[in-house]
């Protein structure tokens, strides 16, 4: 009996003329957002590679050890081609050099801001509004809208268990929707292979995943509209609580957790980090000076301009250092806040679906500080690195300061930039590696939001049972 009620609900669904309409707009809907991820996934690897060739011919380009600085891009991922989450909103590169400290700049939407307006949909954006609301559409009416037509109760004349029916309802319901989408989700993962896409074995795991947790927040949609179907008597009523509900999940609740997070945790804004470490390097320049003017260094003097370049080398000691307490401290409160928010933000499915989707891609708000963090390592690799081919080549740091007497009497300083007519010999210049996450340390955060998903799916599949238990048949 059961597999009767399964089929005739399959048949319902497949045969309902909103079924192939539906169908057709999520199928044209993924593959489209696929093919569009793959294209921006191939251009931003062009714009990589063609970035770090240029990088490479500049430093070739360079005559002095003391001035060379260079640039590192963050490499574009194949999952963004089904999650973008934040890749187009992290800048792309980083200056790495002695004197400035990393930042990534330049995202795609700080360059092309029109692109920012409408957002970059993709694979977890459909599943997340549309095939979530299609999921609503199809069940809103599974239980009322049978007694309206006087079905439930011809059903019920039978010696019927209300769990049986109940649990056919949920099982065709799921069966009839999930099946079909199962054919673009095949047709998007073949397109990728045809285009070339680079997927590794890791990036093959990631992607299962990420349709498993998918096919949970679609069966939590199911069943939700199962549920609001047994709460109500009427389908127009339940059509509106089931989206209110809906629109709470997916829209109220992951922004109303971010604004509370940031109402209770502060954060300092990135231009007050930046301007306590200009305020305080003004200071560290002006004792720097002050030291050099209190000295007696005679010009042309090979030691004095040793201590010079000692001095020098330990004000940007100090100066580094101080920037990165500031830089700590703001990542801890950036930590903290985002618990909290993410805490806050959990209590939807739909939140819970998405980080998980973002972790598994690594396009999550952690990208940023993995880059930064890398890029923070390479750039003492290659401060090494300069410093030991200057003391290699006899440059100092690249600035001679001196103090000379002009034709009145009056002292002044003298600054003389020592360079090499020469191109430098960067062969054996460290080169950075961008960060790639362990595929464990990447799925093992994905337990949580997977343990969220599947005790929302138990507790709303119970609360439909208990209800029709006590479902007025007439």
């Amino acid at each position: 009996m059961l597999s009767t009620f399964i089929q005739k609900e399959l048949k319902a669904i497949v045969q309902s003329p909103k079924f192939v309409g539906s169908f057709v707009v999520c199928s044209v809907l993924i593959l489209l957002s696929v093919f569009t991820g793959i294209r921006e996934y191939q251009s931003a690897t062009r714009q990589y590679e063609a970035g770090s060739q240029l990088v490479d011919e500049e430093l070739r380009q360079e005559t002095s050890w003391g001035r060379l600085a260079t640039r590192t891009y963050r490499a574009p991922d194949p999952m963004q081609v089904f999650v973008s989450g934040l890749s187009y909103d992290i800048g792309r590169w980083s200056t790495i050099s002695a004197q400035d400290p990393v930042k990534l700049v330049h995202s795609v939407y700080s360059d092309d801001p029109i692109f920012a307006v409408f957002r970059f949909v993709d694979f977890v954006f459909i599943v997340m509004f549309v095939l979530s609301l299609m999921a609503i559409q199809f069940t809103y009416d599974a239980v009322n809208g049978q007694r309206e037509s006087g079905t439930l109760k011809l059903v019920f004349s039978n010696a019927v268990p209300r769990a049986q029916y109940l649990l056919a309802k949920c099982a065709g319901s799921w069966l009839g929707l999930v099946l079909p989408l199962g054919i673009p989700i095949l047709l998007s993962l073949l397109l990728v292979l045809a285009m070339g896409v680079p997927l590794t074995a890791a990036h093959w795991m990631r992607l299962t995943v990420l349709v498993g947790i998918s096919l949970l927040l679609f069966t939590f949609f199911i069943l939700l509209g199962v549920l609001v179907s047994t709460l109500t008597r009427r389908s127009s009523v339940s059509f509106l609580i089931a989206l209110l509900v809906w629109v709470g999940f997916v829209m109220i609740i992951p922004r109303a957790g971010v604004m509370a997070a940031g109402g209770i945790v502060e954060v300092p804004r990135m231009a007050e980090i930046e301007a306590q470490r200009e305020a305080y390097a003004n200071e560290k320049w002006t004792e720097h000076l002050n030291k050099i003017t209190g000295r007696d260094f005679s010009p042309g003097q090979e030691s004095a301009l040793r201590v010079q370049d000692s001095l020098h080398k330990e004000m940007e000691k100090e100066i580094e250092a101080y920037d990165r307490r500031l830089r700590e401290g703001l990542r801890q409160s950036q930590i903290r806040q985002e618990r909290l928010a993410w805490l806050l933000a959990r209590l939807s499915p739909a939140s819970a679906y998405n980080l998980a989707a973002m972790t598994l891609a690594e396009t999550d708000t952690d990208s940023k500080a993995r880059y930064e963090d890398a890029m923070g390592q390479y750039r003492d690799q290659f401060s090494r690195y300069v410093s030991a081919k200057q003391e290699e080549s006899g440059e100092t740091s690249g600035i001679r300061i001196t103090v000379e007497t002009d034709e009145d009497g009056e002292s002044k300083l003298a600054v003389d930039a020592s360079r090499s007519r020469d191109g430098l010999e960067i062969d054996d210049l460290p080169r950075f590696v961008p960060p790639v996450a362990a595929l464990a340390s990447a799925i093992a955060p994905t337990v949580v939001d997977f343990g969220i998903l599947a005790f929302d799916i138990l507790l709303v599949f119970a609360a439909a049972f208990v209800a029709f238990l006590r479902y007025d048949l007439r």
